[in-house]
């Protein structure tokens, strides 16, 4: 026997039995490799919204189109106006989407905050919604009208109700206009000033009240039930109260949030606006 050349067989197929054993291993590896890698290249992007139309448009729409490129929305709902822009600034979340321009605006000049407005997305026109009454042309004398009580929507419901010829404000009032600023009120209309979230529910206390889109949205409201509503291609509208996506500067050009607002700013997504909400919610670009 040639013991060479077993000793040589021998040796040769243990390595082939070692290479087989090897080889599965590193074909995990690579795959775990693989996947890790997947993983890592999904980025998340967290936004605050108002639950509706805010955060129904970002989890029904903007959230599928974002997962293609590799970013996963998460969107936390706020019932509030404060807390979003908060935790904005705190990082505790990249961006927001609940307010429009005019907010944001005040916001930043009341808490010395810099936050930035990088794409108008939407609109929602404010309507006069019947409560006790419903003849907006014959409002009783004396009669009851419940408007926003923050700065920015306040005078706004009365610059509508302006509109409307019910009453007359100091010229120089403008946006900020409240109450106080009324010169001409002919029919003595009693205001009842409330948070904006609250009016819905007691829209049957008052005659009539002012309401924001998105609060007679999460109500159930429609605009079509509205006894008057804003000119939606007004100036006013379309510079001051356009719902806007909202970042810090440092956040300005990330690429997650500029992705969110080229998907919504396209026209498949008017299209979608307007056959989920009708012309409650309409495009701001």
């Amino acid at each position: 026997m040639n013991t060479n050349a077993f000793i040589s067989r021998r040796s040769l197929l243990a390595g082939l039995a070692g290479l087989a054993a090897v080889a599965p291993l590193a074909a995990c590896s690579s795959n775990d490799g693989a996947a890790g890698s997947a993983a890592a290249e999904t980025q998340t992007l967290v936004v605050a919204a108002s639950p509706s139309p805010h955060a129904v448009i970002l989890n029904d729409y903007a959230k599928p189109i974002l997962a293609e490129q590799g970013i996963e929305l998460e969107v936390k709902e706020y019932t509030d106006y404060i807390l979003p822009n908060q935790d904005t600034t705190s990082g505790d979340v990249d961006a927001n989407y609940f307010q429009h321009i005019n907010y944001l605006n005040n916001y930043n000049e009341e808490n010395g905050t810099d936050l930035v407005n990088v794409g108008k997305i939407h609109f929602e026109p404010m309507g006069v919604f019947p409560g006790k009454s419903s003849d907006i042309d014959n409002v009783a004398d004396g009669a009851t009208i419940a408007v926003p009580n923050d700065p920015t929507n306040e005078g706004r419901a009365l610059l509508l109700l302006q509109d409307l010829g019910l009453i007359t404000l100091d010229e120089d009032a403008g946006i900020t206009a409240t109450p106080n600023d009324i010169v001409d009120n002919p029919k003595g209309l009693q205001f009842s000033e409330q948070e904006a979230a609250a009016l819905p529910r007691t829209v049957s206390d008052v005659d009539f009240a002012v309401i924001n889109g998105n609060y007679a949205i999460d109500a159930g409201l429609k605009l079509e039930d509205a006894v008057a509503q804003e000119d939606a291609q007004s100036d006013v509208i379309q510079n001051e109260y356009a719902n806007v996506i909202v970042t810090t500067p440092e956040l300005e050009d990330d690429e997650r949030i500029t992705a969110l607002v080229e998907a919504l700013q396209t026209e498949d997504f008017k299209d979608y606006l307007q056959e989920t909400f009708g012309d409650a919610v309409q495009p701001a670009f």
